[in-house]
């Protein structure tokens, strides 16, 4: 799933994930960490950060927590509470499902595989998977079109959640499918039929692509079949652990370990009041959208990943080729092998963001490596709907664009070039 980026001031901030809950009183923590003989810049602004997210938790999301990285200076903050019942405070280190910045490790994941000779960027899905994708899909359908969403497989989601296939209708949407698949396991091969089950959203290899998440549970199996080993195991000792992070993994069972916030959704007011779904059976999203992290984890893979040490110099520069894609919502993205691009007025950024259940984050990081930010909301779709089921902007809307503008520019007026959509 994906988290709607709006980067002027006052337009929808973070959607396809929308919903409200009445904002406690800003519960604070931040820390400002110098590295050994780095520069400081004057673009890192403690006081200016921790008020942009004081802002967000009163303009109604329960807890906020970032790590923003500038030239050698870490800042990390929070701001509101991890559990509306206690009162328990939210903090920076917490756990956070990232929903789908975890297709930036498969893709990565992927192109080690592509390094080493067992996978061809443009061979068809077919020549290695072609019980799954067999007949013409199968011969049509590259490795690439599934990494870049231009493969036409539809989403799969609609499909696992029968109760929001009306959605964006919200008239004729209920959430009933987020109770029942709390605790059900799904088979990645299942999911996947569901898609290529479904009409397809385009033709392999049309531009624009369309996002889908079925793309990435195929990129699962095939790591699966070219390793011979479960992708997830094979993504944790591979990329996640050579990356130095401490605090990622996929998830064994339906609880977040480790210190963690409470998820609450609201689905555009259809949960009112925002239900928690921080205990929930990951196995509906796998590969594309299962791991946990934290901020701090993030900000660490992104910017190794972008300085060409975890896969080659010449495999990121495949990963960072864009193609445009067309989010569900209708909006255009630039979107590369599992990298998404954000051109911003202080220069153009590499990331990806995320949404599940209850959680949203994203994970940006500046293209000479100066300046990242990770951020992490613990309550998702919370625009409610007009008389005619348009969801509507929303205060947090323009409290998270403010932060992500002086996170990412130092500057809370800074209006970025364009407007994006991140999926």
């Amino acid at each position: 799933m994906r988290i709607r980026l709006m980067w002027c001031a006052g337009a929808a901030a973070l959607s396809v994930c929308a919903g409200t809950a009445a904002a406690a009183p800003p519960t604070t923590g931040t820390t400002v960490v110098p590295a050994g003989g780095a520069s400081q810049s004057t673009g890192l602004d403690p006081a200016e950060l921790q008020s942009a997210l004081d802002g967000v938790h009163r303009a109604g999301i329960p807890g906020v927590y970032a790590e923003v990285r500038d030239n050698g200076r870490t800042w990390r903050g929070a701001s509101g509470v991890a559990d509306l019942r206690t009162g328990r405070p939210v903090t920076p280190e917490m756990r956070q499902r990232v929903g789908s910045i975890t297709k930036t490790f498969t893709a990565t994941a992927v192109m080690q595989q592509v390094e080493q000779g067992r996978i061809r960027l443009d061979a068809p899905i077919g020549d290695y998977l072609p019980r799954l994708v067999p007949g013409e899909r199968g011969r049509k359908i590259t490795v690439r079109m599934l990494l870049d969403n231009t493969s036409g497989i539809p989403d799969y989601i609609p499909y696992a959640f029968p109760s929001l296939r009306a959605f964006p209708s919200l008239p004729d949407v209920s959430t009933e499918s987020l109770d029942d698949n709390r605790f059900r396991r799904f088979h990645p091969s299942k999911l996947i039929e569901m898609g290529l089950a479904a009409p397809p959203a385009g033709e392999p290899g049309a531009t624009p692509g369309v996002y889908s998440n079925t793309n990435y549970l195929l990129l699962g199996q095939l790591l699966e079949q070219v390793t011979g080993t479960p992708a997830e195991e094979y993504i944790t000792r591979n990329v996640i652990e050579p990356a130095g992070l401490r605090h990622t993994g996929f998830p064994t069972g339906p609880r977040v370990k480790g210190p963690h916030a409470r998820m609450y959704e609201a689905f555009y007011g259809l949960i009112d009041p925002p239900r928690d779904y921080s205990v929930y059976d990951m196995s509906w999203t796998g590969t594309g959208a299962a791991l946990v992290s934290t901020m701090e984890d993030l900000n660490r893979f992104y910017a190794r990943l972008l300085d060409g040490r975890i896969v080659s110099r010449s495999s990121l520069a495949q990963m960072q080729r864009t193609i445009p894609v067309r989010a569900l919502d209708g909006t255009m993205i630039e979107y590369g092998l599992g990298l998404h691009r954000v051109t911003t007025s202080c220069g153009t950024f590499w990331g990806h963001d995320g949404t599940v259940w209850g959680a949203g984050t994203i994970s940006m990081t500046r293209a000479d490596g100066k300046r990242q930010m990770s951020v992490a909301v613990n309550l998702q779709r919370w625009n409610r709907p007009d008389a005619s089921g348009r969801p509507q902007p929303h205060p947090i809307d323009h409290a998270l664009a403010t932060l992500y503008r002086q996170a990412m520019c130092g500057e809370g007026g800074t209006r970025t070039e364009t407007a994006a959509r991140l999926p």
